[in-house]
C-alpha cells in the first residue's frame, strides 16, 4: 500500500538500499534534483528504475523545471528557459504575446519532460512579487500584481496539461513577502489577512482548480502565530482549504529545509497533523528518508481521492507537436523582454 511521502534519491542511478526502500516502504512518487540528472538516457532509466520498485506504472515523478535559476535539467542535454519575470516584462509590452509565451514556454519543458517519464513539474509559482521579497524568490515570481500571477500562472499550467504534465501551484498560500530564505530559516510574514487575502491569496484563488499545491514553510503571525503553514492546522483548513477553496492534493515544501525545526520524523507528523495529504522529502539522505516512511501513514479516504483525481487530472499529449518549431516561436515571442 502506498504511502503518503515523496522521497528523493542520492544519485544518477538507484543503490540496492534505495531500491529496497522504495519497494518495502511504497512512497507516492519520486522527486529529482540536479545531483540525479546526467543524460536523456540516464534520467529515463531512473524513473524507469523507480516505478519497477514500487511496482506502479504512473508513479508520480516530480522535478523543479522553472527556468531561469531553478532549472534541474540544463544544457547541453535540454535547453535553457527564462525565469517566470520574463513573462511578468512582457505582459507590461504586450498581454497577447505574454500569455502566449507562458503557455508555450510551459509546454515546451512539458515535452522535455514528458520524454524522461518525469510526469509532474512544480510548477507554476504563484507567489507575488513585492520590493521585498528575497533572493529565494526574485525572478521566479511572475509579476508584481496578483492579477497578472493569475493569468500568466494559469497560461503555464495550460502549457503543462497540453504535454501531459501535471503542474503544482506553489508556494501556498504565498512565499512573496518572506523577507529570508525559508531553506535557512523561518521566514515570518506580519501582515493582516486582510491584506494576504486582497494580494497574495488572490493567484492561488484563481488557480484553486488544479490538482496540485505545494505549502509555503512561513509563520503567518495573523494566521497562525504559533506554527508556519506547513504545519498549521488553521492555515490549512480556514485559509488553503475554506477561504482559497483549494481542493486538491495538498504537498508540504521539502522538509529538510532549515524553516522547520525538530527530528525529521517530528517534522512531518506536525505536518500530517496539520492536513498535509503528502509530504515532501528531498535531500536522499536514507537516515531521514526512513525517519519519514517511519510516520508516513498509508494514503487513504479523502486523501486518496484528492491524490488519485491529481494524477487524472490530465489526459496524454496528442503527439502532433512540433517542438523545433515551438522554440523558434518562444524565443522570437520573449526576445523583447530579455532585452530589456
Amino acid at each position: 500500500m502506498t504511502k503518503a511521502f515523496i522521497s528523493g534519491c542520492s544519485g544518477t542511478v538507484l543503490a540496492s538500499e534505495e531500491i529496497a526502500f522504495f519497494r518495502a516502504e511504497d512512497p507516492w512518487g519520486l522527486i529529482l534534483f540536479a545531483r540525479n540528472v546526467e543524460t536523456p538516457d540516464q534520467v529515463r532509466a531512473l524513473t524507469g528504475a523507480f516505478r519497477d520498485a514500487v511496482g506502479r506504472f504512473d508513479a508520480p515523478v516530480l522535478i523543479d523545471q522553472e527556468g531561469g535559476r531553478v532549472q534541474r535539467l540544463r544544457p547541453p542535454h535540454w535547453p535553457a528557459y527564462p525565469p517566470h519575470a520574463v513573462y511578468g516584462r512582457l505582459y507590461t509590452q504586450d498581454p497577447d504575446s505574454a500569455r502566449e509565451a507562458a503557455r508555450l514556454g510551459a509546454r515546451l519543458i512539458a515535452h522535455d519532460l514528458s520524454r524522461l517519464g518525469i510526469n509532474v513539474d512544480c510548477l507554476p509559482c504563484l507567489d507575488v512579487a513585492y520590493p521585498e521579497t528575497a533572493d529565494v524568490i526574485g525572478d521566479r515570481a511572475l509579476a508584481a500584481d496578483p492579477d497578472i500571477v493569475a493569468e500568466l500562472g494559469r497560461c503555464i499550467a495550460d502549457g503543462l496539461a497540453d504535454e501531459g504534465v501535471r503542474p503544482v501551484i506553489k508556494h501556498i498560500p504565498g512565499h512573496g513577502r518572506s523577507r529570508v530564505d525559508s531553506h535557512l530559516e523561518l521566514p515570518r510574514v506580519e501582515s493582516d489577512r486582510a491584506t494576504l487575502s486582497a494580494s497574495d491569496f488572490v493567484p492561488f484563488k484563481a488557480l484553486a482548480d488544479l490538482p496540485m499545491a505545494m505549502t509555503a514553510h512561513i509563520l503567518y503571525t495573523d494566521l497562525d502565530p504559533a506554527r508556519p503553514a506547513t504545519q498549521s492546522r488553521r492555515v490549512i483548513d480556514d485559509v488553503i482549504r475554506k477561504e482559497i477553496g483549494f481542493a486538491g492534493c495538498l504537498m508540504s515544501d521539502d522538509l529538510s529545509m532549515s524553516a522547520l525545526d525538530g527530528e525529521m520524523s517530528e517534522r512531518a507528523a506536525n505536518s500530517f497533523a496539520a492536513g498535509c495529504d503528502i509530504v515532501l522529502h528531498c535531500n536522499g539522505d536514507m537516515t531521514e528518508m526512513r525517519a519519514v516512511a517511519n510516520v508516513a501513514p498509508l494514503i487513504a479516504g479523502e486523501s486518496a481521492a484528492r491524490c488519485a483525481r491529481a494524477l487524472d487530472a490530465t489526459s496524454d499529449a496528442d503527439g502532433a507537436f512540433d517542438a523545433a518549431e515551438a522554440r523558434h516561436r518562444f524565443d522570437r515571442l520573449i526576445a523583447p523582454a530579455l532585452n530589456r
